[in-house]
């Protein structure tokens, strides 16, 4: 049996894992690889990122190989080019809108909406940068509870 259509939307197949972390530290900046991070309730420690609602960007590791199709390309993109904070692996983001998930055995995050493209996926990838990432910008967040991630850290939907 299936179940109700409240419970589909709530189940989710399997946890994913962190499999890319990046800092922007200022501006224009190129993004910074990092194995760890510190995240407190404006975001990502040495990071330029807003706070509140927005705090922290996602996206899902998956869509890399879809963007890179968009533009023609056989590989997937470089996740360095999107200027997002995390890169999630295996559990699907956009379906946990509005929810909250565990990053590691510390840090809570709530999905609170997607991250659109900017005009600056044109100076990153090309003519149609832009049209290639909408749909695929990932997921902003907000802090709800504050700790450390790290590259392998499970994310699982928050059961507290």
């Amino acid at each position: 049996m299936a179940g109700s259509l409240k419970e589909l939307i709530e189940r989710v197949a399997q946890p994913g894992n962190v499999a890319w972390i990046g800092l922007r530290p200022a501006r224009r900046e190129a993004v910074q690889r990092v194995e760890t991070a510190l995240v407190s309730e404006a975001g990502l420690e040495g990071d330029r990122a807003g706070a509140g609602k927005r705090a922290v960007t996602l996206f899902q590791m998956e869509h890399l190989a879809a963007i890179a199709s968009y533009l023609g390309q056989s590989a997937p993109v470089d996740p360095v080019l999107l200027r997002r904070n995390i890169g999630v692996a295996g559990i699907n983001l956009i379906s946990l809108r509005g929810r909250a998930v565990t990053i590691g055995p510390e840090v809570v995050l709530r999905i609170t909406g997607p991250c659109a493209p900017c005009s600056r996926m044109e100076e990153a990838f090309g003519h149609g940068g832009y049209a290639a990432v909408r749909g695929h910008g990932g997921m902003t967040a907000e802090v709800l509870r504050p700790g450390q991630i790290r590259i392998g850290a499970p994310v699982t939907v928050f059961e507290g």
